[in-house]
């Protein structure tokens, strides 16, 4: 009996696209949290000033995911419909207005960073200088590095997996190759610090926007980037972009702005908190990343078979990259509870910071296999252009976990790191059965993306 495509099974077709998202946002997560090592071994407040301006880093790019997310769900569902010129239209324009957007974004960091890092407490002043270097500096490299993002971005939401994986192995490898030098000073060089390695960013970041340019337009890659697409606006456009990406980057700036509050409460419970509270966010991040990649296949896959008209297989597929996504999680949650007494010191020798950070390693641990879960459900609604829905979610959830709920448990009661990450632990949950309903709503039936 010959199978159809809607009765085979996807894995195949789920491990091939996200195994390869996984390596490539995993390794963008390992550079930063190789360099947090570096910088924590500075002092801890270099740690917490640098992993401060990164977060705001993070929470600016959310800016330009209007129009990554926005572009990537039409892509994806005219590349399943065999139309691959308005494909290559709809990448032209999402660039075009990125572009602007980088521009933008790179005077905020230069001119907003000294503004934003007076939330540190004052009897910390080398934090705040750490963080303001490192936006300065990252702010000359902006536009090139926005612009890499957004490409890359939209080039892995089509399934180009392959492609931006090796991109950004060479890219880290750039980075953490020049990250030491600058910052101790080896080979002759200064030693510069936290300075050295926004250097080191910087580079790498930027040399990797002329390889990604050169994929795009080498025919190698699903699409095709066209000067004369890039250069020729279209209105009509630019509206089905804003209208489809603009509730994914509400969605994802509510949950930065959280994350920034989160550490900001840190902030409030001393220099202590806030170095472990940013260990424990870089190794979420690098964990996070992961989860994407089995997010990313959901969206992509989910969205192709969507614009081919075969809503089974779309379900299915979301489905098992679920169940792929949870069996990682429990490995990963087994590893974090089994090494807690190994990793934490490996990013700074301040014993005071490390005994604290080991204490709420457990709850660290438990938060994996929720968060991996509703990563690949949000994953399959965005795949079927359910984006409202995740907005106000996100808009709800944030407001009374992490805001409300984290202000009380963690300084309120004093519960400090445990009370934070307890918190985005209730928040995971939530937000997955919520998710989980909404799936088997099936809404992408009432939407039309193309």
């Amino acid at each position: 009996m010959i199978l159809t495509a809607s009765q085979k099974s996807p894995l195949k077709d789920i491990l091939k696209t996200s195994l390869p998202a996984v390596i490539d946002l995993s390794s963008q997560t390992v550079a930063w949290l190789i360099e947090a090592i570096l910088i924590g071994n500075i002092s801890a407040a270099a740690l917490a000033g640098v992993g401060l301006a990164l977060q705001i880093v993070i929470l600016t790019f959310t800016v330009v995911l209007t129009f990554v997310v926005g572009a990537s769900i039409i892509i994806n569902q005219y590349l399943g419909a065999k139309d691959t010129w308005n494909a290559n239209h709809v990448l032209g324009q999402a660039l075009m207005v990125g572009t602007l957007l980088a521009i933008i974004l790179s005077l905020v960091w230069y001119f907003g960073g000294t503004l934003i890092f007076l939330a540190i407490r004052e009897d910390e002043p080398a934090a705040r200088i750490y963080g303001v270097q490192y936006l300065k500096i990252i702010s000359y490299f902006g536009p090139l590095v926005i612009i890499n993002f957004m490409a890359l971005g939209i080039m892995r939401m089509v399934g180009d997996t392959f492609i931006t994986m090796k991109i950004n192995l060479f890219t880290n490898a750039l980075h953490l190759t020049l990250a030491p030098i600058f910052i101790f000073g080896y080979l002759g060089f200064p030693r510069m610090e936290a300075q050295g390695a926004t250097l080191a960013v910087g580079i790498a970041h930027s040399t990797a926007f002329f390889i990604t340019l050169y994929f795009l337009r080498s025919r190698k890659a699903a699409l095709y980037f066209s000067f004369k697409e890039y250069t020729t606006p279209n209105l009509e456009t630019f509206k089905r972009l804003y209208k489809l990406g603009l509730p994914t980057t509400i969605e994802q700036l509510v949950w930065a702005v959280g994350q920034l509050v989160l550490s900001f409460y840190a902030g409030l419970l001393g220099i202590v908190v806030l170095a472990a509270h940013q260990v424990f966010v870089r190794v979420q991040s690098v964990l996070t990343m992961a989860y994407q990649g089995f997010g990313l296949a959901s969206m992509t896959l989910v969205g192709k078979n969507i614009g081919a008209d075969d809503e089974r297989r779309a379900i299915k597929t979301g489905w098992q990259t679920g169940w792929v996504a949870l069996g990682s999680a429990v490995v990963v949650a087994t590893l974090l509870f089994l090494l807690q007494d190994f990793w934490f010191s490996i990013f700074t020798q301040n014993q005071e910071v490390v005994t604290f950070g080991t204490h709420a390693i457990i709850v660290l641990a438990i938060i994996q296999l929720p968060k991996a879960m509703n990563i690949v459900f949000t994953g399959n609604l965005r795949g079927g252009g359910d984006l409202a829905w995740l907005m106000w979610l996100a808009i709800i959830s944030v407001i009374v976990f992490e805001i409300v709920g984290s202000y009380f448990v963690a300084v309120v009661f004093n519960f400090t790191l445990i009370g934070i990450w307890l918190m985005q632990g209730l928040d995971e949950t939530f937000r997955l059965l919520l998710n989980f309903w909404r799936f088997q709503q099936r809404n992408w039936k009432i939407k039309d993306i193309i």
